[in-house]
């Protein structure tokens, strides 16, 4: 289950403390996910799978000033950290995940087995979609504040705050209908993570060593005290989208693919 929303801005606001950087940059580990080749140049792996998002950022026009903001802080983690540490996320492809689905071997074995198996995904979160709209639905769009960057394990992202009870409790119950859904268990998909809303700028190439660390901290602390200088950046979010991913870079759907659109009656 996921956490209530006043457990969920403390623990947001927690993991974004640049007290905690030192802590959480001793468990990091080189992603799978992106690789360099012998040029140098950053290629995806394949990771095939599927996740309701929000639009990416090339997609998303009305949200054009908070990605372009990201897409800066992007650049500045770049030319301030040690090479090769972060390997970045295209920035026509950042989104904000709203429910993990199903995702690389898992997805492949699910494929293989049962050749419907996506058809009968995308009728399931259709299904899931419009249980929510009947129970739980509300026409106003859902805004979340960056808040600051936090170091996952394998990646370093932006984690965002709810701007209010509602655009919080609203991806809740997007989420209950989604992972409570008898029809997607059957399929073997099942809740695996809590929620935490972010956008992920880049994932961990190579580990630094406890040498470089202590200015790594201080790079990102610098990043953090410069966003409590100036106006808050608020992502607004206005759909919710069933995606096609074949690696961390692509993010596509088709006509027919379930949405939601949070400004309509």
């Amino acid at each position: 289950m996921d956490e209530a929303y006043q457990k969920y801005v403390e623990q947001v606001g927690r993991l974004s403390q640049p007290s905690l950087y030192p802590t959480q940059l001793k468990n990091i580990q080189e992603s799978p996910k992106f690789q360099r080749d012998e040029t140098g140049k950053v290629e995806a792996r394949s990771f095939p799978g599927y996740s309701v998002v929000t639009p990416p950022y090339q997609d998303d026009s009305s949200n054009e000033g908070f990605y372009h903001h990201l897409a800066q802080t992007q650049k500045r983690l770049l030319s301030q950290l040690p090479q090769d540490f972060i390997l970045p996320v295209p920035p026509p492809s950042f989104h904000v995940t709203l429910a993990d689905l199903i995702w690389g071997d898992e997805f492949q074995s699910a494929v293989a087995k049962n050749p419907e198996f996506e058809t009968q995904l995308k009728a399931q979160i259709a299904a899931s979609f419009e249980q929510y709209q009947r129970e739980n639905y509300a026409s106003k769009p859902l805004q979340w504040q960056l808040l600051g960057l936090i170091i996952r394990p394998r990646a370093i992202v932006v984690g965002l705050l709810p701007k209010d009870d509602h655009s919080y409790q609203q991806v809740l119950q997007l989420r209950r209908a989604i992972y409570q859904n008898q029809g997607l268990l059957s399929l073997g998909l099942e809740q695996h993570y809590h929620f935490l809303a972010h956008v992920t700028l880049g994932y961990f190439g190579k580990v630094p060593p406890e040498s470089e660390k202590d200015a790594i901290c201080t790079t990102l602390t610098a990043i953090n005290d410069q966003w409590l200088e100036i106006d808050p950046k608020i992502l607004t979010v206005d759909r919710a989208e069933l995606r096609k991913f074949s690696d961390m870079t692509s993010f596509t759907r088709d006509a027919d693919f379930p949405v939601i659109n949070f400004r309509e009656k």
